[in-house]
């Protein structure tokens, strides 16, 4: 159930739009930034706020799989694309080091609660692969062992910042903006709207064109020397 900070918010949303239906994917993600995950009480609640019955929420929860259905997400989302492009670049030898070094599954959450892992059928950024993200947020190119260190920096509340996007705040914090209502904290680094630049804490966009250099490459110290060739 909402609490009553986020049932007034809850009902912001469903005034936004001239059908309250349609403010359902949203109160999703603010049930998400609450609980972690979508839970029983949370579909019927917001069946009621909608108009809709339970069933009819639940069949939309269960078609997006950004919606978590298992238990609560770590502090961290990270996702490993093993669709076409990815797995010919090695995504999935990316996926399973994360699985050995983690030791769980899909949508599985580690014991210390940090990471949550799932592998992705496509992060739309062929062009970066291997793609993992984490809160949604890019990091390209990675061999199984930077996968690994990234991991490890997150799980020791150290975040780099990724080839794309901003720095990732926690999957929690990135639901709330999902449900379209900003940041948490627009004073974090990365967060204010509409803002990118390296001063304001984002991270500055690729250049690209003929002229580029091409996409900025994800340093986490242990890059072996054929990555350049991948470049």
């Amino acid at each position: 159930m909402f609490t009553p900070e986020l049932r007034t918010k809850a009902e912001q949303l469903c005034n936004r739009y001239p059908e309250r239906r349609s403010a359902l994917l949203p109160l999703l993600h603010l049930v998400q930034y609450q609980n972690g995950w979508i839970t029983r009480d949370s579909i019927n609640e917001c069946a009621e706020l909608v108009g809709m019955t339970a069933a009819e929420v639940e069949a939309v929860a269960t078609f997006y799989t950004m919606y978590k259905h298992d238990g609560p997400m770590g502090d961290h989302l990270v996702s490993v694309c093993t669709n076409f492009a990815c797995a010919v670049r090695g995504g999935k030898a990316v996926y399973q080091a994360l699985q050995d070094h983690l030791q769980v599954g899909h949508e599985g959450t580690t014991d210390d609660g940090k990471i949550t892992l799932e592998h992705a059928e496509c992060l739309g950024n062929c062009e970066g692969a291997p793609v993992v993200t984490v809160d949604y947020m890019n990091y390209e190119r990675l061999t199984p062992d930077q996968a690994v260190d990234l991991v490890d920096n997150l799980r020791d509340g150290v975040v780099p910042p990724p080839t794309r996007g901003m720095i990732p705040p926690g999957v929690r914090a990135i639901s709330h903006r999902l449900a379209g209502i900003g940041p948490i904290d627009e004073q974090a680094p990365g967060q204010k709207l509409g803002l990118d630049t390296a001063k304001d804490g984002g991270v500055v966009r690729p250049e690209a064109g003929p002229d580029s250099t091409g996409l900025n490459m994800i340093d986490l110290g242990s890059a072996p020397e054929k990555e350049a060739e991948h470049a």
